[in-house]
């Protein structure tokens, strides 16, 4: 499988120091010094959104996590044949849970926004 890097929390490297120690190396990531997230870890969820498509959605939607100071990553789109309706994946990166909430609620007030949710 290769090498695979766990976060100090994660249950599956608690599993693996039980049962094989002697495959765990400790790993640092490189110096964050002068990065204003260097203090707070930051993971990827994704956002799925369902809207009316429209010109300028996704530049308001942007917005959002812009205005937002929330970083994305990646995003994909795709809209119905009749332009009726657009799915989005937005990949975010946020600290926990708890803060895509106000964001979420942000995004759902965009005009044309049926569904902002996490996957």
């Amino acid at each position: 499988k290769g090498v695979a890097i766990h976060r100090a929390d994660c249950t599956n490297l608690s599993h693996m120091a039980a049962a094989d120690p002697g495959r765990l190396i400790e790993v640092r990531w490189g110096d964050r010094t002068g990065d204003t997230r260097a203090a707070e870890a930051v993971y990827p969820i994704d956002v799925l959104i369902e809207a009316a498509d429209r010109n300028g959605l996704l530049r308001d939607i942007s917005e959002v996590f812009a205005k937002q100071k929330v970083n994305v990553t990646a995003v994909h789109t795709q809209s119905a044949r009749d332009r009726s309706t657009a799915w989005m994946t937005f990949t975010v990166e946020v600290p926990d849970a708890a803060r895509l909430a106000p964001v979420l609620a942000q995004v759902a007030r965009v005009a044309g926004v049926r569904h902002a949710r996490r996957k």
